[in-house]
Protein backbone atom coordinates (compact mmCIF):
# COMPACT_ATOMS: atom_id res chain seq x y z
CA UNK A 1 0.00 0.00 0.00
CA UNK A 2 2.82 2.46 0.45
CA UNK A 3 3.73 1.51 -2.82
CA UNK A 4 0.70 2.82 -4.21
CA UNK A 5 0.82 6.22 -2.37
CA UNK A 6 4.18 7.01 -4.07
CA UNK A 7 2.98 6.31 -7.28
CA UNK A 8 -0.22 9.35 -6.48
CA UNK A 9 2.24 11.62 -5.66
CA UNK A 10 4.63 11.42 -8.74
CA UNK A 11 0.88 11.47 -10.83
CA UNK A 12 0.35 14.39 -8.91
CA UNK A 13 3.09 16.91 -9.37
CA UNK A 14 2.58 20.20 -11.72
CA UNK A 15 3.73 19.94 -15.02
CA UNK A 16 5.69 23.06 -16.49
CA UNK A 17 3.90 24.77 -18.63
CA UNK A 18 6.03 25.32 -22.21
CA UNK A 19 4.85 28.51 -23.94
CA UNK A 20 7.67 29.01 -26.28
CA UNK A 21 5.98 28.18 -29.39
CA UNK A 22 3.04 30.80 -28.33
CA UNK A 23 5.70 33.56 -27.56
CA UNK A 24 7.06 32.78 -31.02
CA UNK A 25 4.10 32.82 -32.48
CA UNK A 26 2.84 36.17 -31.09
CA UNK A 27 6.22 37.62 -32.10
CA UNK A 28 5.33 37.23 -35.42
CA UNK A 29 1.53 37.54 -35.23
CA UNK A 30 1.83 41.46 -33.32
CA UNK A 31 3.69 43.34 -35.69
CA UNK A 32 1.60 41.93 -38.97
CA UNK A 33 -1.62 43.05 -37.27
CA UNK A 34 -0.25 46.34 -36.31
CA UNK A 35 1.41 46.97 -40.10
CA UNK A 36 -2.09 45.59 -41.64
CA UNK A 37 -3.51 48.63 -39.66
CA UNK A 38 -2.09 51.58 -41.48
CA UNK A 39 -3.57 49.76 -45.25
CA UNK A 40 -6.82 49.53 -44.08
CA UNK A 41 -7.62 53.14 -42.89
CA UNK A 42 -10.91 54.45 -43.97
CA UNK A 43 -11.05 58.11 -45.84
CA UNK A 44 -13.92 60.42 -44.88
CA UNK A 45 -14.65 63.20 -47.50
CA UNK A 46 -17.43 65.89 -46.21
CA UNK A 47 -20.02 67.24 -48.57
CA UNK A 48 -21.90 69.65 -48.05
CA UNK A 49 -25.98 70.50 -48.84
CA UNK A 50 -25.92 72.82 -51.75
CA UNK A 51 -27.45 76.08 -50.98
CA UNK A 52 -30.55 77.64 -52.58
CA UNK A 53 -30.11 78.91 -55.50
CA UNK A 54 -33.04 81.53 -55.20
CA UNK A 55 -31.68 82.94 -51.80
CA UNK A 56 -28.90 84.14 -54.29
CA UNK A 57 -27.40 88.14 -53.72
CA UNK A 58 -26.55 89.47 -57.18
CA UNK A 59 -24.25 92.37 -54.92
CA UNK A 60 -22.50 90.02 -53.01
CA UNK A 61 -20.47 87.71 -55.08
CA UNK A 62 -19.49 85.20 -52.31
CA UNK A 63 -23.22 84.13 -51.92
CA UNK A 64 -23.25 83.43 -55.62
CA UNK A 65 -22.86 79.59 -56.52
CA UNK A 66 -20.13 78.03 -58.56
CA UNK A 67 -20.84 74.99 -60.39
CA UNK A 68 -19.28 72.46 -61.83
CA UNK A 69 -21.51 70.24 -64.24
CA UNK A 70 -19.88 66.52 -64.59
CA UNK A 71 -21.78 64.65 -67.95
CA UNK A 72 -20.83 62.29 -70.82
CA UNK A 73 -19.31 65.12 -72.89
CA UNK A 74 -17.32 66.47 -70.36
CA UNK A 75 -16.92 69.26 -67.54
CA UNK A 76 -19.14 73.01 -67.90
CA UNK A 77 -17.75 75.59 -65.43
CA UNK A 78 -20.71 77.97 -64.09
CA UNK A 79 -20.47 81.08 -62.39
CA UNK A 80 -22.93 82.32 -61.13
CA UNK A 81 -25.14 79.59 -61.17
CA UNK A 82 -26.26 78.59 -64.81
CA UNK A 83 -24.04 81.29 -66.23
CA UNK A 84 -21.37 79.59 -68.17
CA UNK A 85 -18.29 79.74 -67.39
CA UNK A 86 -15.64 77.44 -69.42
CA UNK A 87 -16.51 74.13 -71.13
CA UNK A 88 -14.19 71.22 -71.04
CA UNK A 89 -14.58 68.61 -73.74
CA UNK A 90 -13.54 65.04 -72.75
CA UNK A 91 -10.42 64.26 -74.25
CA UNK A 92 -9.96 61.72 -77.71
CA UNK A 93 -9.36 58.58 -75.47
CA UNK A 94 -12.61 59.38 -73.33
CA UNK A 95 -10.77 60.32 -70.33
CA UNK A 96 -12.03 63.81 -68.41
CA UNK A 97 -9.50 66.49 -68.67
CA UNK A 98 -8.64 66.80 -64.88
CA UNK A 99 -5.37 68.74 -65.19
CA UNK A 100 -6.97 71.59 -67.67
CA UNK A 101 -9.72 71.62 -65.11
CA UNK A 102 -7.38 72.24 -62.01
CA UNK A 103 -5.41 74.58 -63.86
CA UNK A 104 -7.93 76.94 -64.74
CA UNK A 105 -9.54 76.52 -61.53
CA UNK A 106 -6.20 77.72 -59.92
CA UNK A 107 -6.78 80.82 -62.10
CA UNK A 108 -10.33 81.14 -60.80
CA UNK A 109 -9.12 81.27 -57.21
CA UNK A 110 -6.54 83.71 -57.82
CA UNK A 111 -9.05 85.94 -59.37
CA UNK A 112 -10.88 85.25 -56.72
CA UNK A 113 -8.41 86.12 -53.89
CA UNK A 114 -7.25 89.29 -55.85
CA UNK A 115 -10.47 90.64 -55.68
CA UNK A 116 -11.22 89.88 -52.10
CA UNK A 117 -13.79 87.33 -52.53
CA UNK A 118 -13.15 84.47 -50.11
CA UNK A 119 -14.71 81.60 -52.06
CA UNK A 120 -14.16 78.00 -50.94
CA UNK A 121 -17.29 76.26 -52.39
CA UNK A 122 -18.28 74.43 -55.26
CA UNK A 123 -21.37 72.67 -56.43
CA UNK A 124 -21.26 69.24 -58.75
CA UNK A 125 -23.67 68.47 -60.23
CA UNK A 126 -23.36 64.87 -62.12
CA UNK A 127 -25.44 63.09 -64.32
CA UNK A 128 -27.40 60.30 -63.64
CA UNK A 129 -24.79 57.69 -65.09
CA UNK A 130 -21.57 59.15 -63.88
CA UNK A 131 -19.38 56.54 -62.44
CA UNK A 132 -17.84 56.49 -58.77
CA UNK A 133 -14.30 57.02 -59.88
CA UNK A 134 -15.01 59.70 -62.07
CA UNK A 135 -17.06 61.41 -58.68
CA UNK A 136 -13.85 61.01 -56.77
CA UNK A 137 -11.73 61.94 -58.74
CA UNK A 138 -13.54 64.89 -59.70
CA UNK A 139 -13.43 65.65 -56.21
CA UNK A 140 -9.90 65.66 -56.14
CA UNK A 141 -9.42 67.86 -58.49
CA UNK A 142 -11.49 70.72 -57.23
CA UNK A 143 -10.58 70.57 -53.58
CA UNK A 144 -6.68 70.92 -54.25
CA UNK A 145 -4.00 70.64 -56.25
CA UNK A 146 0.02 69.78 -55.89
CA UNK A 147 2.12 72.65 -55.18
CA UNK A 148 5.81 73.47 -54.46
CA UNK A 149 6.43 75.29 -51.31
CA UNK A 150 10.18 75.69 -49.89
CA UNK A 151 11.55 72.92 -51.61
CA UNK A 152 8.53 70.47 -50.48
CA UNK A 153 4.89 69.16 -52.64
CA UNK A 154 2.12 70.51 -50.09
CA UNK A 155 -1.16 70.26 -51.35
CA UNK A 156 -2.61 73.47 -51.60
CA UNK A 157 -6.15 74.63 -51.25
CA UNK A 158 -8.75 75.48 -54.68
CA UNK A 159 -12.68 74.42 -53.39
CA UNK A 160 -12.86 71.97 -49.75
CA UNK A 161 -16.29 72.90 -49.37
CA UNK A 162 -18.03 70.49 -52.08
CA UNK A 163 -21.75 69.90 -52.65
CA UNK A 164 -23.46 67.07 -54.79
CA UNK A 165 -26.17 67.48 -56.53
CA UNK A 166 -28.07 66.84 -59.63
CA UNK A 167 -27.06 68.16 -63.33
CA UNK A 168 -29.81 69.36 -65.66
CA UNK A 169 -30.71 66.92 -68.23
CA UNK A 170 -31.69 67.96 -71.96
CA UNK A 171 -35.19 67.00 -71.77
CA UNK A 172 -36.08 68.79 -68.11
CA UNK A 173 -34.29 72.04 -70.26
CA UNK A 174 -37.25 71.27 -73.19
CA UNK A 175 -40.03 71.13 -70.85
CA UNK A 176 -39.02 74.47 -69.32
CA UNK A 177 -38.30 76.18 -72.69
CA UNK A 178 -41.89 74.11 -73.86
CA UNK A 179 -43.56 75.47 -70.64
CA UNK A 180 -42.23 79.13 -71.18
Amino acid sequence: MAFGRRKLKKVRQDAELDITSFMNLMIVLVPVLLLSLVFSQIRILNIQLPAQAEGESEADPEQQILELVVNEQGFTLNYPSNVMLKAFAKEADGRYPYQELSEYLQSLKQTFQQQKIDKSDIVLLLAENTDYQTIVSTMDTVRSFKAVVAANLVDAELFPDISLGDAPTSQSAESTAEEL
